[in-house]
C-alpha cells in the first residue's frame, strides 16, 4: 500500500497562512523600498570632522585660569586650527555620522516596524477568519445532521448579510423546503395506500362471500358491486398518472427544460372556457353558478387547452362538491386583467369553514380538510393536479378561507399578449 496522503489543512487555516504570508510578504517589501530608497536615492554629504571639547580648567595660584598642559594626559591632542591650546575628544559611538550609520537605523527601524506590523495582522488576521468563517462550521454541523435524517436543524446566522450568512439562509431554507416535501411525501405515500387498500379490501371481501354460495346467485349480486369498485381503482390510478405527468412538465418548466414541456403555442381563451365549464354544472343540483367578466377584456392565455380545461372543471367541481346544503349555496367564477400582462382566474364558493392553517395543504395529493362523505366521489387529487398544470403553465394558485365558509381559489396565468420575458 501506499504512503497515506497527508491530512489537509483547515479553510481557516489555509485562509489564516495566505493572509498572513501576503502580510509578511507586503511588509518585506515595504522594508525593501524604505531601505533601498534611503540608501539610493538621496545624494548625502556628510563632513566628517573630529569633534573637541576644552578640558575644565584649574585656577593657578594667581587666581588665573590655567589650560591643561602637556601634562593634560596622553589623550589631549591638538585642536584641529593649529593652537596651542589642547582639547579632549568626544565618544560619538552610538551617533549617527555618516551614510552608513543613517543607512543601518533606517534598516534597524524598519525591520522592528515590521516585526510590530506582522505580529499585529497576524493575530488580527486568526481571530477575524476564525470569526467570519463560524457560519460555515455551523453549515457543516446542520449538513451533518441533515444527513442522519433530522431536517429540522436550523442555522439562524447572525450578524452582517454577507455572503456566508447568505450561504446559511439559502440553507435554511433549502431545509426547510426538504422538511415540508418529505412529510408531504411521507403523507401522500399513507394516503394513496389508504385510497388503494380500501377498494382491494371491499373487492377481496365480496370474492370470499361470492366463493363461499355454490350457486353463484351471490356473485351475481356482488357484481355491481365488484364492477364499482374496480372503475374506483381505475380512476385513482389514471389521475395519479395524470398527476405524475402533470408534476414532471412543471418541473421541466421550473427548470427551464425544453425537452419535455408544455407547448405554449395554443391560443386559449379562458372565459370562453370557464363560461363553458360553468354552462356544464348548472343544469345539476346543488349551487348557483355564476360568471363575471369584463367584456371587453382579453382573457387569452398560451399554453395546452386540454390541461387548461382539466384545471378549471377540477376547480369548480371542488367548489360544487365542498359546499352547503343552506338556503343560497354558489359558486362565483370570476375573470380580470393586469393590465396585458396576466389574466387572473378566481372561483368563490360558500362551503364549510376550512382552518386557515390547513389551506396550503389542500394542494396535496389526497388531503381533504374533513373527512369524505358517503355521496362523494373525490379521491383529494383534484387540486393537486390544479397546482401541478398551473405551474407547468408557468403561473400561480392560492387558496384562501373565507370568512363566512368556503375557500377563494385564484390562479393567475400570463397573457398572451404579456410582454414578459
Amino acid at each position: 500500500m501506499g504512503a497515506a496522503r497527508p491530512r489537509a489543512l483547515s479553510i481557516h487555516l489555509r485562509l489564516f497562512i495566505g493572509f498572513g504570508g501576503a502580510l509578511v510578504v507586503c511588509c518585506g517589501l515595504m522594508v525593501a523600498v524604505i531601505y533601498t530608497g534611503m540608501r539610493f536615492l538621496p545624494d548625502y554629504h556628510f563632513v566628517t570632522t573630529p569633534a573637541y571639547v576644552a578640558p575644565p580648567s584649574a585656577a593657578g595660584p594667581d587666581g588665573t585660569a590655567r589650560t591643561a598642559g602637556p601634562d593634560a594626559g596622553d589623550d589631549a591632542v591638538p585642536p584641529p586650527d593649529g593652537s596651542s591650546r589642547i582639547s579632549r575628544p568626544v565618544d560619538l559611538s552610538g551617533l549617527i555620522q555618516d551614510k552608513e550609520d543613517v543607512w543601518a537605523t533606517v534598516l534597524a527601524v524598519s525591520l522592528g516596524g515590521l516585526l510590530v506590523v506582522a505580529g499585529t495582522g497576524l493575530a488580527v488576521g486568526w481571530t477575524l477568519s476564525r470569526r467570519l468563517l463560524a457560519p460555515l462550521h455551523s453549515i457543516s454541523r446542520a449538513a451533518a445532521q441533515a444527513g442522519k435524517g433530522d431536517l429540522s436543524y436550523r442555522i439562524d446566522a447572525r450578524g452582517p448579510a454577507d455572503e456566508l450568512k447568505q450561504l446559511a439562509d439559502t440553507f435554511d431554507t433549502t431545509l426547510g423546503r426538504l422538511e415540508e416535501s418529505f412529510a408531504a411525501h411521507r403523507r401522500f405515500a399513507a394516503n394513496a395506500s389508504h385510497e388503494l387498500l380500501t377498494p382491494l379490501a371491499t373487492t377481496r371481501s365480496a370474492l370470499q362471500l361470492a366463493a363461499s354460495d355454490p350457486s353463484g346467485e351471490a356473485l351475481y349480486e356482488l357484481m355491481p358491486m365488484l364492477v364499482e369498485t374496480n372503475e374506483r381503482n381505475i380512476r385513482v390510478v389514471q389521475q395519479l398518472l395524470e398527476l405524475a405527468t402533470a408534476e414532471q412538465l412543471a418541473q421541466n418548466a421550473e427548470a427551464a427544460d425544453p425537452t419535455e414541456t408544455v407547448d405554449l403555442a395554443e391560443t386559449v381563451d379562458l372565459a370562453e372556457m370557464a363560461e363553458s365549464v360553468a354552462a356544464g354544472v348548472r343544469g345539476l343540483a346543488g349551487p348557483t353558478v355564476s360568471v363575471a367578466l369584463e367584456p371587453d377584456d382579453d382573457y387569452e392565455v398560451r399554453g395546452n387547452s386540454t390541461l387548461l380545461r382539466q384545471m378549471v372543471t377540477n376547480i369548480v367541481g371542488n367548489a360544487m362538491t365542498h359546499n352547503v346544503h343552506g338556503p343560497s349555496p354558489f359558486v362565483r367564477i370570476t375573470l380580470h386583467t393586469d393590465g396585458q400582462d396576466a389574466v387572473l382566474l378566481e372561483v368563490e364558493n360558500s362551503g364549510p369553514v376550512v382552518d386557515p392553517e390547513t389551506v396550503d395543504r389542500l394542494f396535496e395529493p389526497f388531503y381533504r380538510a374533513r373527512p369524505r362523505l358517503g355521496g362523494e366521489r373525490g379521491h383529494g387529487l383534484g387540486l393537486a393536479l390544479v397546482r401541478s398544470v398551473v405551474r407547468a403553465h408557468g403561473g400561480s394558485v392560492s387558496a384562501a378561507a373565507r370568512t363566512g365558509g368556503g375557500l377563494v381559489m385564484k390562479v393567475q396565468l400570463r397573457s398572451a399578449w404579456s410582454t414578459l420575458p
